[in-house]
């Protein structure tokens, strides 16, 4: 599998074909049994590469199943495993709270009043939360967005504005 710089690559296969398990190891999940894993032309030493390790390649992923706390604020779920802290090690929560509004507005493009940055996850529509994951792996920078079934059990609609956000990446 090759993906190239700005390309969008779809993966077809039947259930139980290894999709999701791709996509598990291109992001650190799981180790690979064999062969050789390359990013941006340097060769991975897949023994030892981890979900942090992709990170720091700029490999983001957006899961098919929940990856976002229900219960939590949105501020919360953009940030989870990556706070951003004062020096004596607290989340700097009005920092986190900026930038989550920031992208909620300009990058994925929430304009109601409805939804805010201390609204829950379990407020959102499925297309609304495939939208606050897509953010957070834009708000990274990531240099690969890898979509693991995002528009599984959506409404037409909520399709239409996820491949919106896709398109906006």
């Amino acid at each position: 599998l090759e993906v190239g710089r700005n390309e969008i690559v779809g993966l077809i296969g039947d259930n139980g074909a290894g999709k999701s398990t791709m996509v598990k190891i291109l992001t650190g999940v799981f180790p690979p049994t064999s062969g050789e894993l390359c990013i941006a032309g340097h060769k991975v030493d897949w023994r030892i590469y981890s979900v942090k390790q992709a990170h720091a390649y700029g490999i983001e992923t957006v899961y098919q199943d929940k990856s976002l706390g229900e219960k939590q604020a949105l501020w919360r779920n953009f940030f989870v495993g990556r706070e951003i802290t004062h020096p004596f090690g607290f989340i700097n929560v009005k920092k986190e709270k900026e930038i989550a509004h920031e992208i909620m507005v300009n990058t994925i493009g929430f304009r109601g009043k409805g939804i805010t940055v201390d609204s829950t996850v379990s407020k959102l529509s499925g297309g609304e939360r495939q939208g606050v994951a897509i953010g957070r792996a834009m708000h990274f920078e990531a240099e690969i967005i890898i979509l693991d079934e995002p528009t599984v059990a959506l409404s037409l609609k909520e399709v239409r504005k996820v491949l919106n956000f896709v398109q906006k990446i």
